[in-house]
């Protein structure tokens, strides 16, 4: 793995938290729901949303009611008409519930974020997944960084941690002790990425392709891997659906790509020699555990999350080269079609961003 250099560790993370576990008809036109109310936080909750299956939809209405006593939240709805109908019944007053926005490209979640960012009513925007869950110290800390930041990514944990949200968390350490994890989350200053154009819907990780855009447009981006916000992990079922598209995601860090092919190959040959597959798995916990360790990630995870990080790199050495193939057949399944690319190189969008901004000026 490479350590990713875009962005640089938060020298000083504002109130650092603990992850806590959270208790758990159509219209073609934005919908607000509930007068205007004051709110404590200044800035906007963006949640993008596409289901198919409404069975954690108690659960999240009851984050969401919790949650918009803090901040103003809008939830940008991309699933069909009867369940976008449901949803508008379902959420709490006072959380507007908007469909989605056209938008180039076959990445929905780019278009539900980008929907989200257009209609915001604050400056200072986190944009979250269905699954992250923040707390209150977590939200304002993430929020106060904006103050001296373009972008925010904070450390994202699994919470309940069943046997395949630890076996994931192996890839977070391993992250963490190169460089930086790439959480379902981020806080955004929405400026920044409406003067850019926005970004490409046409790529699978499009979280990269968000961080990458800020910075060739010149923003400043944090990784703040002290502030822990809970992640509810998937079930086992759409963990094992998730394995090649994640490794897909590779195709966006050349480097990296090409050290997680070497691993399959260099395995087979180290099979006769047992010792030294022992010595690279003995290896491979002490620098999960070095990520453990940094940046106070010890208060995050349990002394055994390190464990699991060879089981998570035997995965990973696997699944690469079924992307490889995948590649080859036109790129990952996603959605009803295929996305080739993972991500833009940076040098691409920093070239993208002069050219628009010389159009501008014509």
């Amino acid at each position: 793995m490479t350590v990713d250099a875009e962005y640089v560790s938060a020298r000083r993370e504002q109130g650092p938290t603990r992850p806590v576990t959270v208790d758990a008809e159509y219209v073609p036109a934005r919908r607000e729901q509930g007068p205007t109310r004051p709110v404590t936080v200044d800035a906007e909750y963006v949640l993008p949303l596409r289901w198919t299956d409404d069975a954690g939809l108690p659960e999240l209405v009851g984050y969401l009611t919790r949650l918009r006593e803090l901040v103003d939240v809008t939830v940008v709805d991309g699933s069909d008409r009867e369940r976008f109908a449901a949803h508008a019944r379902a959420l709490p007053a006072g959380v507007r519930h908007l469909p989605v926005e056209p938008w180039p490209g076959a990445n929905g979640k780019v278009a539900g974020v980008m929907t989200g960012l257009r209609s915001a009513r604050h400056e200072r925007v986190v944009l979250a997944d269905d699954d992250v869950r923040y707390d209150e110290g977590a939200l304002r800390a993430v929020v106060g960084m904006l103050d001296r930041a373009d972008l925010v990514r904070p450390q994202n944990v699994f919470v309940p941690a069943p046997w395949h949200a630890r076996w994931d968390t192996g890839r977070s350490l391993l992250n963490r002790a190169l460089g930086h994890d790439y959480p379902g989350t981020l806080a955004v200053r929405r400026r920044v990425v409406i003067d850019a154009g926005g970004y490409d819907g046409d790529v699978l990780f499009e979280n990269l392709e968000l961080i990458r855009t800020v910075r060739a447009a010149g923003g400043r981006g944090v990784a703040a891997d002290r502030i822990g916000v809970t992640r509810r992990p998937p079930d086992a079922r759409h963990f094992a659906g998730q394995r090649v598209r994640q490794a897909y995601d590779d195709f966006a860090q050349p480097a990296r790509l090409l050290a997680e092919l070497a691993v399959l190959p260099l395995a087979l040959v180290w099979m006769r020699r047992p010792a030294r597959l022992l010595a690279a798995a003995a290896g491979v916990v002490a620098l999960a555990e070095c990520g453990r360790r940094r940046a106070g990630g010890r208060r995050l995870f349990p002394a055994t999350a390190s464990l699991w990080a060879p089981l998570w790199l035997a995965e990973r050495a696997v699944c690469v080269w079924l992307a490889v193939g995948a590649r080859l057949c036109g790129g990952v399944r996603y959605s009803d079609g295929r996305l080739r690319r993972a991500a833009t190189p940076l040098r691409i969008l920093r070239r993208r961003f002069v050219t628009n901004v010389a159009l501008r000026r014509r």
